[in-house]
């Protein structure tokens, strides 16, 4: 009977959560050291730290991991992560600009090729497509008690 005792179920219950949560801490705590970075450590003039730090809040990242990240990024860390806008051609010639977080530009660069030629479309270069849009605010959606279909509806 491998496998069903009660104590090998929890420990794969807490393992898949546990790896769930360090999943969104991780992201979370790049943004928030790209946010320091480029804006500044003070939550009080830099509104997208703040913005970043209410939703690591709301992700219930504890405050002295999202403190220990903030003096991290103030520090200096080894990994520099920036902000990269991709622009190219899907299918059908529909214009599309993607915003990436990477710590590797050549890496990032080569994967987005790999995915618009697998796909039908092409990379274009800076400012191919970037006139057609413009930014009008950022929507969020959280999908923690409703169904996926139910939000797209």
């Amino acid at each position: 009977m491998s496998g069903h005792s009660k104590w090998n179920n929890i420990k794969r219950k807490k393992e898949k959560t546990d790896g769930a949560k360090a999943k969104v801490f991780t992201k979370i705590g790049r943004e928030i050291s790209v946010a320091v970075r480029t804006g500044g450590p003070n939550p009080a003039s830099n509104s997208k730290l703040a913005d970043l730090i209410a939703k690591a809040k709301r992700m219930s990242v504890p405050n002295d991991n999202i403190q220990r990240i903030i003096k991290k990024a103030e520090g200096g860390d080894k990994t520099e992560f920036e902000a990269i806008t991709y622009e190219g051609y899907g299918p059908g010639g529909v214009a599309v600009m993607v915003e990436t977080l990477t710590d590797n530009r050549n890496r990032t660069a080569a994967d987005l090729r790999h995915y618009f030629d697998k796909n039908g479309g092409n990379l274009g270069a800076m400012g191919c497509v970037g006139f057609l849009f413009s930014q009008k605010g950022v929507i969020d959606i959280s999908l923690e008690d409703k169904d996926a279909d139910e939000a797209m509806m």
